[in-house]
């Protein structure tokens, strides 16, 4: 446990002072053309049924994440036959890559910047690249609105949920947690394309997902205190408008962040051309700027922080108790 903390810690220090190079190979990718891959292969094999599709979408979340998870066990394990600082210094790369902090960040401030310069088309564009509803009628609030959401939403899916499953069980639970999240994110869509294709890795990206969605939103609160956000506003909304998403993990984080920061986030919203009426979160104690943005993210890292924080003291106090007791 000792090894895989460290190779976390470690990751997680890389991801916040580096993020993601543009241009370079990320693991993920590779995932996203696995999927993609027994996708094309599954659809010609099953006939175009209710039934044929919903088995081949099982089938589908059985291969990606059987190979997701069996492909960084593997190299962990030969990397750890040669030596024992080769299974550290890979485990440390896969833990850095799983990670999506600094990318979060330096994805939804590139829309911060453009609202700040008042270029509404440029800012648009940014924002298009980070959230699946369409954005070419976005207003200023609705662009800034949708890029907290996003940063709400994956500090949950994208941050503490894989900081989570890193913990426990290193690069190889990593990989199975993202395999999952990134099959929803690809083909767990409620169309007609996905509807009964994507149904397996919707309902267990919903069941992994349950309760580090849970302790995001309790930690999320927690490092409201020491980034003097509103704490009791956020517990409020938290408390009121948790439920208010299809999915029963997504308005969380939303919840909180809406409370926090005394934003009204959510409502309707157009995806491929089509209105989806959606429950608002939070209240209008305050109209949505370009600056939430930023304050989103503040928010985002110290809930990053405070997890990490309490993962190190967790294991610290864990193993002074195996010492003295």
């Amino acid at each position: 446990m000792r090894f895989t903390l460290s190779a976390l810690l470690l990751g997680f220090l890389f991801d916040l002072a580096v993020g993601d190079p543009q241009g370079l190979y990320h693991p993920v990718q590779a995932v996203g053309m696995l999927i993609s891959f027994w996708e094309k292969l599954l659809r010609r094999l099953f006939p175009k049924t209710r039934g044929g599709e919903l088995l081949a979408g099982v089938f589908l979340v059985i291969l990606v994440t059987g190979i997701s998870t069996a492909v960084p066990a593997l190299l962990v394990y030969g990397a750890g036959k040669i030596h024992r600082g080769l299974a550290f210094g890979l485990c440390t790369l896969f833990s850095y890559q799983l990670l999506a902090t600094r990318s979060l960040k330096d994805e939804s401030m590139k829309v911060y910047r453009q609202l700040e310069m008042g270029d509404l088309p440029e800012a648009r564009k940014a924002v298009s690249m980070i959230v699946g509803r369409d954005t070419k009628g976005l207003n200023q609030e609705g662009v800034a609105k949708a890029a907290i959401e996003t940063v709400a939403e994956n500090t949950s899916d994208g941050v503490i949920a894989p900081l989570l499953f890193l913990a426990l069980g290193g690069p190889v639970l990593g990989f199975f947690y993202k395999s999952i999240n990134t099959m929803d994110s690809m083909v767990g869509y409620k169309n007609e394309t996905y509807l009964y294709f994507g149904r397996a890795a919707a309902k267990l990206d919903d069941w992994v997902n349950y309760i580090p969605a849970r302790l995001s939103a309790f930690l999320m609160i927690a490092a409201t205190i020491f980034t003097s956000f509103d704490t009791g506003n956020a517990w409020r909304i938290y408390r009121r408008d948790k439920r208010n998403h299809a999915s029963p993990n997504s308005a969380h984080t939303e919840a909180v962040m809406a409370g926090a920061l005394g934003l009204q986030l959510a409502g309707n919203a157009f995806y491929f051309g089509k209105l989806y009426e959606k429950p608002t979160i939070g209240d209008k104690i305050k109209e949505v700027e370009a600056e939430d943005i930023r304050r989103a993210n503040v928010l985002m890292y110290a809930t990053a922080l405070l997890t990490m924080s309490l993962a190190v003291l967790l294991f610290v106090a864990w193993d002074l108790g195996r010492i003295f007791l």
